[in-house]
């Protein structure tokens, strides 16, 4: 689960993470009344949307009076930000931060990550700050510095100023950064967060270490443990379709392309995915319906795959285990006949009560195409949309 950068700001300053002083605003006027709290000759006018890449989207302005923060949210607020994380269809700005400024004298990246190479979480961090570390880390990799940390022990000390050293953050201020750091992975790892990032974290001329941006992403599988955490939920910044797909418990991800794909399991669909493209089609989503799944389940995902307008066809991929054949099947048939199924549908049933599953879709009436195996599936629904 995301959240917005103000509200990641709340959660890092009750661990002790110095973040400038900011209000969220709506309308305009609050926005106004925002930057009339705050006091100071130079505030900050920021989208919060859901993605990086927001200044260089024009979402970031630097107000010194009044009247321009009033012209900055009345152009920001309504606008659609189109970033290299939002798409080509971009986000509509519908919330502002309106933030004090500060005396920046050097921008630094510092981020926690979980490195499942190691199983380990990862403090990275590098002196070139402002950009993606995507970026930095292509086209100067030495530049990034990593501590990996001993989950028993948490992040020590001396990890943290070996990292402030190395990237040269001034000797005066290294215990400060040390400090910093230790509080972002005290509340990384109590609020299991999945991404921890902070680009730029700044100097200041009066002395301080500051997050002046800050992106906190969580492990959904862990929200069940952090009731105020899933109040930040913003279900604007969501596609609807995952929004309802959790309502059901199903895995879903929207994808760009026009093949809707129904399978279970997370290695099948990956896998699904995957041999899609090899055949040279694009899957417009992921979806994993579990091992429980129940008629009435498969139903609502199947409902959710229709309801994607850029679908022009449907691979159902079931190798049967826990999850019966007969069981996807009944859903795939109950599901097209409450929708009118107006696209060609490809499926490959394999495993537990195969032979009744393919009865069932055989005597069902709809127009199905059998596929005996995924790669015979893949290549049948790429030709029938393509």
């Amino acid at each position: 689960m995301n959240i917005h950068e103000y509200q990641g700001k709340e959660i890092l300053r009750k661990y002790g993470v110095t973040v400038p002083n900011g209000k969220v605003a709506f309308t305009v006027e609050e926005a106004v009344e925002a930057a009339k709290e705050l006091g100071t000759e130079v505030c900050v006018v920021k989208a919060q949307i859901h993605a990086g890449g927001r200044g260089k989207a024009g979402g970031v302005k630097v107000a010194k009076n009044l009247d321009e923060v009033r012209t900055y949210a009345d152009e920001i607020l309504g606008k659609t930000l189109v970033t290299h994380q939002t798409g080509p269809s971009g986000k509509e700005v519908k919330r502002l931060l309106i933030e004090e400024g500060c005396d920046i004298k050097k921008e630094y990246y510092v981020g926690l990550v979980v490195d499942r190479a190691t199983d380990r979480v990862v403090l990275m961090a590098s002196e070139e700050g402002g950009t993606e570390i995507e970026e930095v880390a292509e086209k100067t990799p030495e530049k990034i510095f990593y501590e990996t940390i001993d989950p028993v022990v948490g992040l020590t000390g001396f990890q943290a100023r070996r990292i402030a050293f190395n990237i040269n953050i001034p000797k005066e201020l290294v215990g400060k950064a040390a400090k910093f750091m230790m509080s972002l992975y005290n509340a990384f790892v109590e609020n299991d967060c999945s991404i921890a990032e902070i680009n730029p974290l700044v100097v200041t001329g009066d002395g301080n270490v500051m997050a002046l941006d800050a992106k906190l992403n969580f492990d959904s599988n862990a929200l069940f443990k952090h009731k105020d955490i899933v109040e930040y939920r913003d279900l604007d910044e969501e596609d609807p379709k995952e929004i309802e797909a959790s309502k059901y418990d199903l895995s879903y991800i929207s994808l760009d392309g026009n093949i809707g794909c129904m399978v279970n399991g997370a290695g099948l669909a990956m896998a699904t995915m995957d041999i899609i493209k090899h055949y040279g089609g694009d899957p417009a989503n992921f979806l994993d319906v579990g091992g429980g799944a129940t008629a009435e389940k498969v139903t609502e995902a199947f409902k959710i795959i229709l309801s994607d307008e850029a679908v022009k066809g449907i691979f159902v991929n079931i190798f049967g285990g826990i999850m019966k054949c007969d069981v996807i099947a009944t859903g795939v048939v109950e599901a097209a006949k409450q929708i009118d199924l107006d696209v060609p549908l490809v499926v490959r049933l394999e495993g537990t009560n195969v032979d009744l599953g393919k009865k069932i879709l055989q005597e069902s009436g709809l127009n199905i195409i059998a596929a005996e195996s995924m790669a015979d599936g893949a290549e049948k629904i790429v030709e029938l949309v393509g």
